[in-house]
């Protein structure tokens, strides 16, 4: 019999523009649209999935990656169990960036043993046709390993490459994230084995 389900929040992070909405619309959605609308602050949308048998609510907030908006999207920061970081292959500066929206996600979050804390790295809009590519696969993989070994990906939410595998990782970092966080909260338990005549009064 399946328990109930796991509610998990995850985190996406990164420069505006480099698909962030448009890859949380296509894994909970399956839709894409090539107009683009900024996020102002921030908003989440939720997934129902079954992670190795084991059922669980996503709840998947969008963040704005403007600067003006990052010290509000900090408050939504707090209580996150995984964390996304998405940029775009073809602009070398959107990768750079991940160091300090990384870095910034530590701080305003303040997780419990941080240096395990679960992230996920995305390299978005593989299709993009008549770009040139701005950032090596081999770059980008080596930075996320370095960064505790963070799964790697790369994805087109218009195209639907890779959009579902990743967000099975998420799913999966973020869930074994909440159970070690529920044994950590769990109150040790002390063994009361007392007998009746060990308390009773020799007289």
């Amino acid at each position: 019999m399946a328990g109930r389900p796991k509610l998990l929040k995850i985190v996406i992070l990164g420069e505006s523009g480099v698909g962030k909405t448009s890859l949380m619309e296509r894994y909970v959605n399956a839709r894409f649209s090539r107009q683009y609308k900024a996020t102002i602050g921030a908003d989440f949308l939720t997934k129902d999935v079954a992670v190795d048998g084991r059922p669980a609510n996503l709840q998947i907030w969008d963040t704005a990656g403007q600067e003006r908006y990052q010290s509000l999207g900090s408050a939504f920061y707090r209580g996150a169990d995984a964390c996304v970081l998405v940029y775009d292959v073809t602009d070398g500066r959107s990768f750079e960036a991940l160091e300090s929206w990384r870095d910034e996600f530590l701080v305003s979050a303040a997780p419990r043993d941080a240096e395990r804390f679960p992230f996920v790295v995305l390299g978005n809009k593989v299709d993009a046709a008549g770009r040139a590519r701005g950032v090596p696969t081999k770059a980008a993989a080596a930075w996320a390993s370095s960064k505790g070994g963070a799964p790697f990906f790369e994805t087109s939410a218009a195209a639907d490459v890779n959009v579902d595998a990743a967000f099975e990782a998420v799913a999966r970092k973020a869930l074994a994230r909440g159970e070690e966080e529920e044994e950590f909260l769990l109150p040790e338990t002390v063994e009361i084995n007392a007998k009746a005549a060990d308390q009773g009064c020799a007289c």
